[in-house]
Parts: C-alpha cells; structure tokens; sequence
C-alpha cells in the first residue's frame, strides 16, 4: 500500500509499504477514505520530536470502512464505516475506566521509554514516535486499529467525511480545551492560536456558554475564517500588544479563562524574545518555546483557568510559575480523551449546533502529502486544514 513516511527533518515521502495485518484478536483493518494533516503532525515534521525513525507511518486524524476484523472484536463489522480516535485505549485500565483514554496504561508497548521522558508513560498514538508505541498512522491506504471495540465510533452514511472526520482529534480537543476551563455564562474567553484547534476551542467556548471569545494570532485569513465561522473577535499580536489589548477589552481584568491552542512551536512578535526561544531550541538546552503559554498565564485575570492544548514534547524557560501560584490561577492540560467525547459532539453535529467542515481549506491525493506538508507548514495558499484522501 501507499503512505506517508517520514524520512527525516523536514522530509516526508508517499512510499510503498507492506499492507498492515491483524495481529491480535482485538485488532481491526480500516481502508482509510479520508485523512488529514495536524498541526501537532508539524512537530514531527520540523524534527522536534525524539525516537522517530526513517520510515515510520505518519497520521493520526483518519476515518474509513472496517475491512476485517479480529476474532475477539463483537463491536464492529467488516462494511462499518467509522472514525478512529487518535490515542489509543484498551478499555480495561484504571485510567480507561476514569475516561481518561489518553493516559491509557496498557496501550504503549515502549511505555518504558515514555517513562525516561515523562515520568509515568501515556497511551499509544497513532503515528507519533516509538516513544509514543511506534504504531503505523493512518496517512495511508490502510491503517491497523488495535482494540478495535474501544476506540472507533461508527457513522451513518447521511453524514459526509468533512462532518465527522475531525471527530478523531481536533474536535474533541478543542471541545475539551474549552470544557476545562469551567465555563459559566456571561464568561469571557481567550484563546491563543487560529488554527484548527483554537478555531473549534473558540466554537466549543461559546457551546459551553461564553459571552465573549478573543482568539489571537498573526495570519489574516486564519483570523478571517475564525470570525466568520465562530463570531469570535480577534486580535493580531503583530499589530498589536496582546496583553494590554486584552486588559482594554475587559476593563481591566483580564479573561475569566485562557486557552493556549499553539504548542512547543509558538511565536513571539518581537525580536530578542524570539531569538532566545529559537537559539535556546536549536541548541536543546530547551525543547519548547512557550511563548503562547506564558502570555496566557500573565493575561488571565486573578483565580480564572488556564488550558493548555498545545502539544509540548520536554522543557520550556521562563515558566511564570509566581504569576500562576500568587494570583490563584488553575492549570489545566493534556492530550485529548477523544473517546469520551466522541457521542455527544456526534450528537452535536446531527443536531446542527457545529459543522466542523468550516476548518477544511484543501483537499488532495496521498501522493501530494510532501506538497501539503510544505504548504501547511509555510501557511501557503491561505492553507489552514489539509485532507488527504488515498
């Protein structure tokens, strides 16, 4: 079959590679019709992300028909049309049992090497380095699920790919960004990026109750497509002081909760900020630049919530750890519990209350997968969610 490698910094290829096989009873094969892009796929791509191999499969976002079965699977059938969960979660563990499905304890076979990293391992993902278990993503052809009853939810025919495809990742974890931060009504949102992430974070705060939500970034069209889709006001940092921007938008206060939507790879406007992140990154004597984070934690207003979405890989400088520990502020964080979300944001979108479609920009064949990696990347031709189909 056809997919989409990684074959080192900055260089991805369509290569031929062996078909995957069932190789435990739980297992399911999915003929993937539609894939996509990340954001979080960038860090891998940028060479960010420790223990990737030349070759490994990227892609975590992907839906598809089920083409065969394990013995042990009773949930599905061959011809089930479904979406695939980006962690993957065994259904049995204490974690799982709390929902808390990206923390699985069981699905990671190189939980030990997650350990040296983190402290305590997360669940496998599907695409996202061998510390992360070192499965096959689905930027390809074909794509193994390993328990196939835990994480797939089936989808009826009335609704098109570009309705339920995000249900996979971006959908829920913006959601779940949103769902972190408590929202009551008459609450005033912030979020940090206009990518796909914080576009759907700024649609799901209002879902959840917000009054207001400012979504802040640099690229025009992003910020165009998040007011025309979401009814978010915005603000441009590079046009703009951020902070006192958001001071002057809420007398003073500050956001009643902030939603970092960015990640290890964010921005800063201004030069020496930048040049100390870069350099710092560069030389791995940090792994992150927290920019975004950082401003989140200082923007937000005595006792709110900060929630992080944005995917980090190790270590970041210059934590405001006092801002956040004087002035009562919550941190909250992690990748997302697709699964637990993934019925009711079904149930939203046949109810119409979102049609994820909004985020899609562009569509191409798996063969042009390199093409789309370079344009995402660069933000060329207004790109802001690419879907591949094999």
């Amino acid at each position: 079959m056809k997919a989409t490698c990684w074959t080192g910094r900055n260089s991805v290829d369509v290569l031929d590679v062996p078909d995957p096989k069932i190789l435990n009873a739980s297992d399911a094969i999915i003929r993937v019709s539609s894939t996509t892009i990340c954001g979080s796929d960038l860090h891998l791509y940028d060479g960010y992300i420790p223990t990737m191999k030349k070759g490994d499969i990227l892609g975590h976002e992907f839906m598809g028909e089920v083409v065969e079965v394990g013995p042990a699977v009773r949930k599905l059938k061959v011809g089930d049309r479904v979406v695939v969960p980006f962690p993957i979660a065994c259904g049995q563990c204490w974690a799982c049992r709390h929902e808390l499905y990206s923390v699985c304890e069981n699905s990671n076979p190189n939980a030990g090497l997650a350990e040296k990293f983190m402290g305590h391992s997360t669940a496998g993902i599907f695409g996202y380095s061998h510390m992360l278990g070192g499965y096959a993503g689905g930027q390809a052809e074909y794509a193994r699920v390993p328990f196939a009853d835990v994480g797939p939810i089936k989808v009826e025919d009335d609704l098109t790919d570009e309705q339920v495809l995000f249900l996979s990742d971006i959908l829920p974890t913006g959601y779940m960004g949103a769902d972190n931060c408590d929202i009551t009504p008459g609450d005033t949102v912030a979020v940090w990026g206009a990518g796909p992430v914080g576009q759907f974070a700024a649609a799901s705060a209002y879902l959840l109750g917000a009054e207001r939500v400012i979504v802040i970034d640099r690229f025009p069209a992003r910020l165009d497509r998040t007011r025309e889709h979401t009814g978010a006001e915005t603000i441009n940092y590079e046009e703009a002081d951020t902070l006192k921007a958001l001071r002057d938008m809420t007398a003073g206060r500050g956001p009643d909760a902030c939603i970092e939507a960015v990640g290890m790879e964010s921005h800063h406007p201004t030069g020496p900020v930048n040049a100390y992140d870069r350099t710092k990154q560069a030389t791995r004597t940090e792994t992150d630049r927290p920019h975004a984070l950082r401003e989140a934690i200082l923007a937000c207003r005595n006792g709110g919530t900060v929630s992080t979405l944005g995917v980090y890989g190790g270590l970041v400088d210059k934590f405001p750890m006092g801002s956040l520990m004087n002035r009562s502020l919550t941190l909250r964080a992690g990748q997302c519990h697709v699964q637990h979300y993934l019925r009711p944001l079904l149930d939203r979108i046949r109810k119409g209350d979102i049609d994820p479609s909004f985020v899609v920009s562009h569509h191409m064949p798996l063969a042009e997968a390199p093409k789309g990696y370079e344009m995402f990347k660069n933000k060329r031709g207004e790109t802001n969610k690419i879907v591949l189909h094999p």
